[in-house]
């Protein structure tokens, strides 16, 4: 994942969370935090536990997300340079240099300028970074399912028309072979509530459109046909016509890997089961037991699928 695509994800995460983005550039944002996002990424429960108490209106943090630190701290460092060159240039302020030294006299030394902005802390964002990771974590609690409309390309003429819509069930699933090695795949289906039918790469299809939560003016929803479970059972069967015209050669290689392992094993730990004192042998075979249950875990082959979110998507049309 590069700089550009933490920048897209972060700016997609601020707008769907209703955050206040008080400045941006392609390299970072400062933000002050929506209530939503505060309580999922400041880890302030004592506080929010407070505000919750009471009743109270709540003061939100504000931070600065890096997206691409280089870029951002270059920059940053020729703003200080210019503004240094700036100041060498200019005259001070006379009024900021009177009240700085009055409160010099008598506080002792004060850093900056009475109109020093408060600090605001500042998250390098990038693939692996902990606060990155907790957006992604956000995103997933709360983007497992959506409810989205298609908008219309053009109005009516007629303001008394009205557009039909179907209801689809969008699925992303995810598919993972797994022995000593791994692979995934991510299969997205949807599934017309109102026939039926079945759709592979559904994604394709949604991006094609603008989608928006609000109800369209001039359209009506048409009855859905199947129940939500009718269609789960159809992505389920077709997922698994697809994945049975699979080529299974990496799992007969796993299984003869498996089995040599185990061969290992079992050469190692008969003997030992064989020769071990009586009041030794009952851990050793424990042990022997555990090992093969290790290794069969790990060499075994296996495919799982799980659906990754899920989400009603109206289209115009009747399908």
């Amino acid at each position: 994942m590069n700089e550009k695509q933490v920048h897209k994800f972060v700016n997609r995460y601020l707008e769907a969370t209703e955050c206040s983005i008080l400045e941006k550039s392609p390299t970072h944002f400062t933000v002050k935090l929506s209530p939503h996002a505060d309580r999922e990424l400041t880890n302030r429960p004592y506080y929010w536990s407070f505000v919750d108490r009471v009743g109270a209106d709540p003061e939100t943090m504000t931070f600065l997300f890096v997206t691409d630190k280089h870029k951002y701290d270059a920059a940053e460092e020729l703003k200080k340079t210019e503004a240094a060159n700036a100041q060498a240039e200019g005259a001070v302020n006379a009024q900021d240099a009177a009240a700085n030294a009055a409160l010099g006299r008598s506080l002792g030394f004060v850093h900056g300028n009475l109109a020093a902005p408060a600090r605001v802390p500042r998250e390098d964002l990038f693939f692996g970074a902990r606060k990155l990771e907790q957006l992604f974590e956000a995103a997933k609690a709360k983007g497992s399912f959506v409810h989205l409309f298609q908008e219309a390309e053009r109005r009516s003429a007629n303001p008394f028309s009205s557009t039909p819509y179907t209801a689809w069930l969008g699925v992303n699933m995810r598919v993972e072979f797994a022995s000593d090695r791994k692979r995934e795949e991510i299969h997205c289906y949807g599934i017309s509530l109102a026939t039926g039918q079945c759709v592979e790469h559904f994604y394709d299809r949604l991006i094609t459109h603008k989608l928006t939560p609000r109800l369209p003016a001039n359209i009506h929803i048409t009855k859905n046909g199947i129940s939500f479970n009718k269609a789960l059972n159809i992505v389920e069967q077709t997922l698994e016509r697809k994945l049975r015209s699979y080529d299974y050669s990496w799992a007969e290689g796993a299984s003869a890997r498996l089995e040599e392992e185990l061969e290992r094993i079992r050469g190692y730990y008969e003997p030992l089961v064989k020769n071990a004192l009586e009041e030794n042998r009952p851990s050793v075979e424990e042990q022997f037991a555990q090992r093969q249950s290790e290794i069969r875990w790990q060499y075994e082959p296996r495919v799982t699928a799980s659906a990754i979110n899920c989400g009603i998507f109206h289209l115009e049309g009747i399908d």
